[in-house]
């Protein structure tokens, strides 16, 4: 039972710090539930893709730095990163309540934690308590820094309608470049000098969530300063 429970709580503990965050039209607590378990239900393709690679002969450490980029970015990067945004995309994103910008961070982050709380119950209930200690200062904070730049970029798609597409596209881009940044170290070897690469790595992709949070938070004040959201949810514009 203690392992179950420091398996889930990094991941439940960054859900409501970034729902904190998002104070001044939060979203429905339904919609955010199913978008964290939808999460947990999409690590069916990274799976499926990752077990191909390895009949195929990519592994994360085949003895070749080519062959271990390859796996990281192009397996594991992509295919984590993909099924995510799949979910973001196809559920989360034409959901009428996604209605700021700050709600692509909210969504993407609930959606990954989703996929890291089941991944991390995996590892820790195979490896044991100091993989938990480790993976709730490194993995799980990894994925949440990756949704949160995934999702930055998805709420400007919602608000800047000619922009969407390639602003998806980067947004997904960014999250597989900085998760394969941070498996690419480790997978490379075991060192302290690989970890630390992996640490810098965290650091970069961590700062610039900050500044993305920090922006779309500013942006929510400023909607809410205008009377925004109360227009949204006032009669005339209800849903019929």
């Amino acid at each position: 039972m203690m392992l179950l429970g420091l398996a889930v709580a990094p991941g439940f503990a960054i859900c409501l710090f970034i729902y904190l965050m998002d104070k001044y039209d939060r979203e429905p607590a339904g919609l955010l539930i199913k978008s964290f378990l939808l999460g947990m239900g999409c690590v069916v393709l990274p799976l499926c893709v990752q077990a191909l690679a390895l009949t195929l002969g990519l592994r994360e450490n085949n003895g070749t730095i080519a062959g271990t980029a390859a796996f990281a970015y192009g397996v594991v990067g992509v295919s984590e990163e993909l099924a995510k945004f799949l979910v973001l995309r196809l559920y989360a994103y034409p959901k009428k309540a996604f209605n700021e910008p700050m709600d692509g961070i909210v969504y993407a982050v609930m959606i990954g934690m989703g996929f890291a709380t089941l991944e991390n119950i995996a590892y820790v209930g195979r490896y044991g308590f100091g993989t938990g200690v480790a993976r709730m200062f490194l993995s799980v904070p990894a994925h949440a820094t990756f949704a949160i730049l995934m999702g930055y970029y998805a709420g400007m798609a919602k608000f800047i309608p000619h922009k969407s597409s390639l602003l998806l596209l980067q947004g997904l881009l960014i999250a597989v470049f900085f998760h394969g940044s941070f498996d690419f170290f480790l997978f490379l070897g075991n060192n302290i000098f690989l970890m630390g690469a992996s640490v810098i790595t965290l650091f970069f992709a961590a700062r610039l969530s900050i500044r993305a949070i920090r922006k779309d938070k500013a942006l929510s004040k400023k909607l809410h300063e205008q009377h925004f959201f109360e227009e949204e949810h006032s009669p005339d514009n209800a849903e019929s």
